[in-house]
């Protein structure tokens, strides 16, 4: 289902996304296969990432090493927009996570942090949904705005502009020029989208937990660190014994 077509659908931005499918993503409703301890049942990541930075990359190596799913800037935007998915995720919430999800957005719309139009407030439905379920590592669309800070690690994967233009220009086989030109607008469109909708600015490091330098670092290191920071914070979760059915 993540191989659908959805609209503006982004270029590739990573070496491992040019010829192959993510090995996590919408695997279909797992609402009858989990119990919900409590609401949020787990920990939800959200990785953040400049452009040629390898932040989806890393994202789906913390995720296999956790072994949580993952869901990439297409598949959000293809399940807020296909009303059947969406409702498929939505629909087997329980009560208690039902209602967290309506508190969660009208405090969003009462800070004044998310915009109205219909996209944003279906996309935001779609994260809160699978933020309620928890041990998911969901990448880009504002999804660390979205979700509380208590119930997620957000984690934002940034590289130098130079390490950034050539690693783009070798994935997409594109000059020095146009990968520089293609970083630039990438970068530029994921600003205006945090800034517009959510009224942040993404590079503002005081929204983070972790901020990793790919470059310094490398793709294993870095999902290494997120996975453990990961697996902390996850014990915040491992004391709450209040069942529920999801």
């Amino acid at each position: 289902m993540h191989n659908q077509p959805v609209s503006d659908r982004p270029a590739p931005e990573t070496l491992d996304e040019l010829g192959e499918s993510p090995l996590h993503g919408f695997q279909g409703d797992r609402g009858q296969e989990t119990l919900l301890r409590t609401v949020p049942a787990g920990l939800t990541i959200s990785v953040s990432r400049e452009a040629g930075a390898r932040g989806g990359s890393i994202a789906r190596r913390a995720g296999r090493k956790l072994g949580w799913q993952v869901y990439d800037q297409e598949l959000l935007e293809y399940m807020a927009q296909e009303a059947t998915v969406r409702q498929g995720v939505i629909e087997n919430l329980t009560g208690p996570a039902a209602n967290w999800i309506k508190t969660r957005l009208q405090e969003l719309m009462g800070m004044e942090d998310l915009s109205l139009q219909p996209f944003l407030l279906n996309l935001a439905r779609v994260v809160l949904s699978l933020g309620a379920r928890g041990e998911v590592v969901l990448i880009g669309r504002g999804s660390g705005c979205i979700l509380p800070a208590d119930s997620t690690l957000n984690v934002r994967v940034v590289a130098p502009l130079k390490e950034r233009v050539a690693y783009m220009s070798q994935g997409l086989r594109l000059t020095e020029k146009e990968a520089a030109e293609r970083v630039r607008l990438r970068d530029q469109r994921r600003a205006e989208f945090i800034e517009t909708h959510f009224h942040r600015r993404s590079d503002d490091v005081h929204h983070y937990d972790l901020v990793l330098n790919s470059s310094l670092l490398g793709e294993e290191l870095c999902a290494e660190l997120i996975a453990q920071a990961a697996r902390t914070r996850s014990m915040d979760f491992s004391d709450r014994t209040d069942s529920v059915s999801a």
